[in-house]
């Protein structure tokens, strides 16, 4: 893809973001330039020499450059890196897919080679199901890890770089990762390699010389300038850890920034255990990093057709994952409990819901203030005292409400006025059953709710078990998780998954896990059930989670819903135990996560039609 002409008669390049491609020409040649990119795919900014391309779009119709007769064609060479390498993983998953099997012998790389291609500073042991997944990366320039929690996916990601590093195609390694998971790739980067990577923490003064830079997905975008330059400098790899952070894609800010890099590195990996928390766009997105245009289209292939067996089967190559079943986990089953509200607490909720439907009518396009009412819901669904009190600056972004001002007159407004001060809601009593019974029998408990009002309550309710609190406003994070694993007076851990869904390990100490409420995150909800049950438990461990559920309320439709999402990501990924959660056997972001399919199963809640 290189030119020796000094006047080229058409130039290939990124623009400035590196998502769109920049194709120009000269005068001599407009005529057949207008013709070139009329049979290009999708709009984009154009003159009468020049156009701009999504690069999705670039590669989809990357054939039609083959139109173009006239001699000297000039490649941008971060371009053309990432236009030979989609299309040399495209060329090895079609093979692997139409079971050529003398090409994929060719191609593929074996567990037992793994080792011999690590280096001699490789000194970190490797577990069977890790080595195959290194192998199956290994297989392809650019790749996924979906595995669980516990499989070791940061040794795993970097075992594949020892691996590039020896054949000389990567020589620095950039992660973006979440700041919790700083000291896992640290100590992992300490551990693997005789000679240890040199690694810096993105801002510190060392950084230039590092192989090794992390950085968090909120600085991402404040360093793009700074780490572009440093992927120019040497061929490197990209990692994104915990990637289903980015699931936005291009809309979203980790998202566009993550892309914006992609191109500059040699090779891409991501990882997630998590990987489609609300269906296939995330997988659209997602996959459009590692493999720009090819993962785009093949999600739509292979989804659109709604044969999630048929999907699952044409991405398997494109992904590798060690599911809880390969780790040897002993199994679990979340159970549901559903309960009744009291008939005050009832009266309230239903004039909420009048309320709001009217509001929806009114606002069906607008998904926030949806969102706004969805929250509202989901805290009478708990107390509907919660409704009065404002959101706490230490509250996730997506659930910071004001407290819920009714206009004087109304029936809500007289309602509220008169809420009873005495009696626990039923989520707190039962929760308060459970907690006691777990004590009781020397058990510590986990217990998850939505919001820091609901938090700090519970925290009051539960206080003769000495509780451990863990979220936004938590002064000494570290001091309340290790007072909760050590001291045998503090029963309970009262958190968020939005503050603990990711980056700690409970499952030593703590074996038993209650849900007071949950929102629309099916990703959030498969994370933070992972705090308990993860590589480490003994066998024969009784992991229990009980889900608590308040009738005709919306904690049903929120039941529904991830119900749908986690049958897809189980379905997709071929892994029973995801598909299992979606099935709960019954027991006696402004948005909150809400996507298209949830504001219609709300606004059915709101108008009485629930299917």
């Amino acid at each position: 893809m290189s030119n020796p002409d000094t006047t080229p008669s058409l130039r290939l390049s990124f623009d400035v973001t590196r998502t769109r491609v920049e194709l120009r020409t000269t005068a001599a040649y407009q005529s057949d330039f207008a013709r070139l990119i009329g049979r290009l795919a999708g709009t984009g900014k154009r003159g009468a020499l020049s156009i701009e391309v999504d690069l999705d779009d670039f590669l989809v119709s990357l054939s039609e450059l083959s139109t173009w007769i006239h001699p000297g064609v000039n490649w941008d060479a971060n371009l053309a890196t990432l236009v030979t390498g989609v299309l040399d993983d495209t060329d090895a998953i079609q093979r692997r897919l139409a079971g050529d099997s003398a090409a994929i012998s060719d191609f593929d790389v074996a567990a037992e080679q793994v080792i011999s291609r690590l280096g001699k500073n490789w000194i970190a042991d490797l577990t069977s199901f890790q080595k195959r997944d290194i192998a199956r990366l290994l297989s392809l320039r650019h790749g996924a890890n979906f595995s669980v929690p516990g499989a070791g996916k940061t040794r795993v990601a970097l075992a594949v770089y020892a691996a590039v590093r020896e054949q000389g195609h990567a020589k620095r390694l950039l992660v973006v990762c979440p700041k919790s998971a700083y000291d896992a790739w640290k100590q992992e980067a300490a551990t693997c390699f005789d000679e240890p990577l040199r690694v810096a923490i993105n801002g510190s003064t060392d950084a230039v010389g590092a192989e090794l830079r992390i950085v968090n997905y909120e600085r991402l975008d404040r360093a793009l300038s700074d780490l572009s330059d440093w992927l120019r400098s040497a061929p490197a790899m990209i990692v994104l850890d915990e990637a289903h952070r980015m699931k936005l894609g291009a809309s979203g800010t980790y998202g566009s920034s993550c892309l914006a890099l992609g191109p500059l590195a040699s090779r891409r990996l991501i990882l997630t255990g998590t990987p489609a928390p609300n269906g296939a766009r995330d997988l659209e997105n997602l996959f459009s990093f590692v493999w720009p245009g090819h993962g785009k289209r093949v999600i739509n292939d292979a989804v659109g057709g709604g044969d999630l067996g048929y999907a699952s089967n044409v991405l398997r190559p494109l992904f590798t994952r060690t599911t809880k079943h390969e780790l040897g986990l002993p199994p679990y089953e979340p159970k549901i409990r559903y309960l009744d509200m009291p008939a005050d607490s009832a009266e309230i909720y239903e004039a909420l819901k009048g309320n709001f439907a009217n509001e929806a009518d009114g606002s069906r396009g607008n998904i926030e203030a949806l969102g706004r009412s969805m929250l509202r819901l989901l805290m009478a669904a708990i107390s509907p005292a919660l409704l009065l009190e404002g959101s706490s600056r230490y509250e996730p972004v997506e659930y910071q409400l004001p407290a819920l001002r009714p206009v004087p007159g109304s029936t809500v407004y007289e309602r509220l006025k008169n809420i009873p001060t005495e009696g626990l809601p039923p989520k707190y009593e039962e929760t308060v059953r459970i907690v006691a019974e777990n004590a009781a029998n020397g058990r510590k408990t986990l217990v998850w709710t939505t919001f820091v009002r609901s938090l700090t309550t519970l925290e009051r309710v539960l206080a003769q078990y000495e509780p451990a609190t863990v979220f936004g406003g938590t002064l000494d994070r570290e001091e309340q998780l290790q007072r909760f694993k050590r001291d045998p007076n503090c029963h309970v851990l009262i958190s968020n998954p939005a503050t603990l869904g990711e980056g700690i390990s409970l499952h030593h100490v703590c074996h038993d896990a209650v849900y007071v409420d949950r929102d629309f995150m099916a990703g959030r909800f498969l994370q933070s059930l992972d705090r308990i049950h993860r590589l480490g438990l003994p066998p024969g461990t009784d992991t229990r989670v009980t889900i608590l559920v308040t009738r005709g309320t919306v904690d049903e439709v929120v039941n529904v819903r991830l119900h749908k999402k986690l049958t897809f990501m189980g379905r997709i990924l071929d892994d029973p135990s995801v598909q299992k959660l979606a099935d709960l056997e019954e027991e006696p972001s402004l948005s909150a996560g809400m996507d298209i399919a949830d504001v219609r199963a709300l606004l059915q809640h709101l108008s009485g039609t629930e299917d």
